[in-house]
């Protein structure tokens, strides 16, 4: 199962009982599942990508190669958000022993919205809230493939930045989880205590920026279909500061797990 972003392994921790032992939840012995949870690269527990092209293709041949090394000889696949992406990626690769792939949510929606059908009210209903994000929540997105380095100086440099970036980044992120703080109301399993681990999980690991890189890779902007292959063309590789890994910055400022250099005050003589 395959996070997304500003999500984390945290978010599937809801699932672990009822999938691994579903007779404590009603369901019968030979419905369990042994799990595989893992952080996407650049996030949480994970390692940080040190070259590009780390995109959902990648990223899926990854997890293919973790599952065989596992021992896994057959397996299925779920995943949201961004990680919706990287399991519809595997489903297009079709490793050995993945039987199906789960996601909830449409990759690639942006750059095929006029393609999809509009017939029924509910197709009707889901364009309407596609184009409300495209016009009013749309701005992370853009931010986070264009400029993920930039937006992650304040990511790793303010918890506070860091939180608002997170709670506040679309159209509906911010009403729905200020229902836990405010209104005592928590939407699905955001509870308070989950949205406050989730971020201090980005906090702790420092990984604000480098979660961001994959939107980088993507490349998705309105009007252009989503980049689900590689993202490491020459084009890519050309685009200056901006692709360059934390550990090659060569200087203390280096984004990710190093944070940033210390403050120093000045004193006038």
């Amino acid at each position: 199962m395959t996070h997304g972003w500003p999500g984390s392994v945290v978010e599937l921790l809801g699932v672990v009982g009822p999938l691994t032992d579903p007779t404590a939840y009603g369901g019968a012995p030979e419905d369990a599942f042994h799990l595989v949870l893992p952080s996407l690269p650049g996030y949480g527990f994970s390692g940080e990508p040190t070259d590009l092209g780390w995109d959902s293709g990648r990223m899926a041949q990854a997890w293919a190669k973790l599952m065989d090394r596992l021992g896994c000889a057959r397996y299925v696949a779920q995943g949201g958000d961004v990680g919706a992406a990287v399991t519809d990626a595997m489903g297009r690769q079709g490793p050995e022993g993945l039987l199906g792939i789960n996601v909830n949510l449409l990759a690639g929606a942006i750059g095929l919205k006029d393609q999809l059908p509009a017939q029924s009210e509910q197709e009707r209903t889901a364009h309407d809230a596609l184009e409300l994000f495209m016009m009013d929540g749309f701005g992370y997105f853009l931010e986070h493939s264009t400029r993920p380095q930039t937006i992650g100086y304040s990511l790793l440099d303010s918890p506070v930045g860091l939180a608002a970036w997170m709670l506040d980044h679309d159209t509906d992120s911010y009403h729905k989880i200020s229902r836990a703080f405010v209104d005592g109301g928590p939407v699905g399993k955001l509870t308070r205590d989950t949205i406050v681990d989730n971020i201090t999980l980005y906090w702790l690991t420092g990984t604000g920026a480098s979660s961001a890189r994959w939107y980088r890779g993507v490349r998705t902007v309105p009007g252009r279909s989503p980049g689900i292959r590689s993202g490491s063309s020459a084009g890519n590789r050309a685009r200056g500061l901006h692709d360059v890994p934390r550990g090659d910055l060569g200087c203390p400022a280096q984004l990710g797990r190093g944070g940033l250099p210390r403050r120093r005050i000045l004193q006038r003589g």
